[in-house]
């Protein structure tokens, strides 16, 4: 059976970590026996730069009619002055909404070779393994009224928090359905004491909760959940929160991992049974600043890759040997400019994509 996959490689650092994932999923194919096929499009300021805009109906419909999108990265200084309509991320939320990929799974782990690389103490981060469900497709980045206007008085601008109960409930159902296969937690950030959309989360929430005897579903306001994310993460284990916030939150929580270069996502148009339609990305941006000098880590889009084929292929075996060849690779010292320390073996980008598939190769062979 063939698999179609449509590769948006982006800006920036996106075709460069792009390429080593790429590299990665050919490899599993080829060490087990699978058909993948690969179909490219331009997308983001590639897509401004060749056709005027940040992504045309063809390149949409490719990934329509795909099992699974794999997406670099997006944005840079070039079209910061493009119009609202022409920005590059404007290709990012339009996948979203079309596809209807409403769950962002954000894996954040602590691995134990890495501990001294995040900020904060060792013995806070050791151990700790959360996943992040964002809700993707609603709330303040799609709701409307949405505008900037001018008043006597001034400027204005207003952006709306809007989430229907359909919204909640899907989204906090792929939360508790992750955490079947983890350590049974749940728990539902939101601003319940603020925000009238957030008392509606939390009861949808709560509704969906009660569906899952075998589940702990609690909640926590979005501020207390901030301070607890640094002083404790090792007390979650999966939590989900509307759009924004979820936003806020991975980026923080790359200090846990101790580089946002580690730091894989898939975005899910339904439950995760492992043949749900997905766009699968590492959570970094572009980095233009740093493209084309092959000190990008690839890890993050390789990881992603993996999530690939466990969610969107139903692979849960290749998806392990990608990952264990990851960790294989970290164990032996090799590190990226971002994770590099005294002591371990610096490598590129190109490099460390090779030492992963290497590892690949060996584990099959």
């Amino acid at each position: 059976m063939s698999h179609r996959i449509a590769v948006l490689r982006g800006d920036g650092i996106g075709p460069e970590v792009t390429d080593q994932s790429l590299k990665a999923l050919v490899t599993v194919a080829e060490q087990f026996g699978h058909d993948l096929e690969f179909e490219e499009g331009l997308v983001g300021g590639a897509a401004i730069d060749a056709h005027g805009i940040p992504m045309t109906e063809e390149t949409l419909a490719m990934c329509q009619s795909s099992d699974a999108i794999l997406f670099g990265a997006v944005g840079g200084p070039k079209w910061d002055d493009a119009g609202v309509d022409l920005r590059p991320e404007q290709a990012l939320f339009r996948l979203r909404k079309t596809l209807n990929l409403f769950a962002n799974l954000r894996p954040v782990t602590s691995y134990q070779m890495l501990v001294d690389k995040s900020p904060l103490r060792p013995e806070v981060v050791r151990g700790a393994d959360i996943m992040f469900v964002r809700e993707l497709t609603g709330g303040l980045y799609f709701g409307q009224p949405k505008k900037r206007w001018e008043t006597v008085e001034g400027r204005r601008a207003v952006d709306s928090e809007d989430y229907s109960e359909n919204e909640i409930a899907r989204v906090v159902r792929v939360a508790c359905e992750l955490a079947r296969k983890r350590r049974g937690k749940v728990v539902s950030v939101d601003k319940f004491n603020a925000l009238i959309s957030s008392r509606l989360w939390r009861q949808v929430a709560t509704e969906v909760g009660a569906e899952y005897s075998d589940i702990e579903l609690s909640h926590m306001l979005a501020d207390t959940f901030s301070m607890q994310l640094i002083a404790q993460p090792t007390q979650f284990d999966v939590v989900v929160t509307t759009n924004m916030f979820g936003d806020i939150f991975t980026d923080e929580a790359a200090v846990i991992a101790g580089s946002m270069g580690l730091l894989p996502s898939a975005s899910l148009s339904g439950l995760p049974t492992g043949k749900t339609l997905g766009m699968y990305e590492p959570i970094h941006g572009s980095a233009p600043d740093i493209a084309g000098q092959g000190v990008a880590n690839p890890i993050a889009a390789i990881l992603s890759a993996a999530m690939l084929l466990r969610y969107s292929l139903g692979m849960e075996t290749e998806a392990l040997a990608l990952e264990s060849a990851v960790m294989s690779v970290l164990e032996e010292g090799y590190r990226t400019a971002d994770i590099y320390s005294e002591g371990t073996k610096r490598t590129t980008t190109e490099e460390m994509g090779d030492l992963i598939v290497s590892k690949v190769q060996a584990k099959k062979g």
